[in-house]
């Protein structure tokens, strides 16, 4: 996806200060939890660090998964009416940058495309 502009119509603050990494070829313990976002599973490190991840950013082999992309579960917060940058979006979320220069995932829902 080439870099896509939205303005904020919602605003959002991310219930976490900080995200979770996975790196490509991490081994990690899924749940399929019920959620408002189809896509997303809940994955687990074995060092117990937990993260909604793209089920499409995995490969699932029986009760575990395998990182296939670098990941960071960081959610963007944003503010009504603000302008923000998507490098790509999956599963009703964009990851995007601020103006700031802060980056992180959005959901789709609180925008608009300009």
């Amino acid at each position: 996806m080439s870099m896509k502009k939205y303005r904020v119509t919602r605003a959002y603050q991310s219930p976490y200060e900080q995200g979770v990494m996975f790196r490509i070829g991490q081994r990690l313990r899924f749940e399929r939890r019920e959620s408002e976002w189809p896509g997303w599973i809940w994955c687990t490190s074995t060092s117990g660090e937990s993260a909604w991840t793209p089920e499409n950013w995995v490969r699932i082999n029986g009760d575990r998964c395998v990182v296939t992309r670098e990941y960071s579960s960081q959610e963007l917060s944003v503010e009504l009416g603000e302008e923000i940058v998507a490098m790509l979006e999956e599963s009703g979320w964009v990851l995007a940058t601020n103006q700031a220069g802060k980056g992180g995932w959005v959901a789709l829902s609180h925008l608009q495309a300009l």
